[in-house]
């Protein structure tokens, strides 16, 4: 109630400053966009939301059954970024307040919501070098460090829903050189705590050792394309992106890394095993075609979870598996746009989870880009080859 409250003084007083004047600002660039009289310090604030409508229905028999219908608020946030001191030193904080934000409390966060998104400060240290210090997305697969309002289909793949790194706080560390005019590298290593996001009772396992390796060998995208969804910029020159990903979680106590229930035993300690994830992830964009894909998978020295002896199961099982996700589309020069997804998880049989094949189609009607912009796609999903089930969706995200 509290932060609320703050919240709410903090955007009223920016709002009653800002109203003596007109702002310069336009749609999809902040709704307050303030620089000290002194350039010490700037700060943009930007509110955006998405609302959804889900429709499902599960194959029962030979037919399918009566649809499950579903309205909900997808994502509401507010992000605060811009530079303090200097321009070098930039920050950036993102609060979520819907449900699906503030979900996941548990004991290891005292059983509070978890507001905090992004907490980062970014330091451009040296020429081509910066340091990252705080809680963010790692550097992950590609679905994943795209922004949720940047998508090019309603929502993120079930690749990225299971086997993603996600947000964990630590220390992050970004370089990049060209080789020759217009082959462009990047490097990025990440040191992180390893159990997610809004920890306070950590750190309960080891540590997390992230790496990413990008290679752009036909130069940059237009306005950083290879982080959004869709061609919007219409690349006039064919632009791709190849990337390499490995992270390393030592001794890590949930099923899932970052995420997922806390391997628990009977005795209260918690059950510790390392996991290892790869990514393999491609972007290529031109005149309006887009194209991205993504292989992941994930290890661990022992899947199943075991009391004290050694022997005797716990219950809990390390989601290990691979997945394939395959993502196309095209946009039109009335900028609507369609697409298509075909996504597979094959588990490892120690997971006792069945493979799944999800096949999707999407309509987009970009009003502002990304910052206004109806979204509805259609899929088809296949548990085992058996098990079907039909979802549509549609939505709209509206970014300040």
């Amino acid at each position: 109630m509290k932060l609320r409250l703050t919240l709410v003084l903090l955007v009223s007083t920016f709002i009653s400053i800002s109203a003596q004047e007109i702002s310069d600002t336009s749609f999809g660039k902040g709704l307050i966009n303030f620089t000290a009289k002194d350039s010490s310090f700037s700060i943009k604030f930007a509110p955006r939301f998405q609302m959804r409508y889900i429709s499902s229905w599960d194959h029962n028999g030979d037919q399918y059954g009566s649809p499950e219908h579903n309205f909900i608020i997808r994502r509401a946030r507010l992000k605060f970024d811009g530079f303090a001191y200097s321009p070098k030193l930039r920050y950036k904080i993102e609060l979520g307040l819907s449900n699906r934000d503030l979900s996941g409390g548990n004991q290891f966060n005292r059983n509070t919501p978890r507001y905090i998104l992004d907490a980062v400060l970014m330091w451009h240290f040296a020429k081509n070098w910066e340091l990252w210090a705080g809680q963010t997305k790692l550097p992950g697969n590609v679905e994943r460090v795209i922004s949720s309002g940047d998508l090019q289909l309603v929502d993120r793949s079930l690749l990225n829903s299971r086997f993603t790194l996600d947000r964990d706080i630590g220390l992050q560390l970004r370089h990049k050189f060209y080789l020759g005019n217009d082959f462009l590298v990047r490097e990025k290593l990440a040191l992180s705590q390893g159990e997610g996001r809004n920890v306070t009772e950590g750190n309960e396992g080891g540590l997390q050792y992230t790496a990413r390796l990008e290679l752009l060998p036909f130069g940059a995208f237009k306005s950083k394309g290879d982080y959004k969804g869709s061609d919007l910029k219409r690349e006039e020159k064919p632009k791709l992106s190849l990337t390499f990903t490995y992270n390393f979680n030592e001794n890590a106590v949930r099923e899932r890394g970052f995420a997922g229930d806390y391997m628990i035993r009977t005795d209260g300690s918690i059950y510790e095993t390392d996991q290892t994830t790869i990514f393999i992830d491609a972007m290529y964009k031109h005149n309006g075609f887009s194209f991205m894909g993504e292989y992941a998978k994930r290890t661990a020295d022992d899947e199943i979870a075991t009391e004290l002896d050694g022997i005797t199961p716990t219950g809990d099982v390390v989601l290990t598996g691979n997945a394939l996700n395959l993502q196309a589309g095209y946009l039109f020069e009335s900028n609507f746009e369609i697409a298509g997804r075909y996504t597979t998880l094959d588990y490892e049989a120690i997971t006792n989870a069945l493979p799944v094949k999800q096949y999707t189609l999407g309509l987009n009607k970009f009003i502002h880009g990304h910052k206004l912009k109806v979204q509805s796609d259609i899929s088809y999903t296949s548990l085992d080859g058996n098990d079907d089930n039909i979802r549509f969706r549609l939505g709209f995200d509206f970014h300040f």
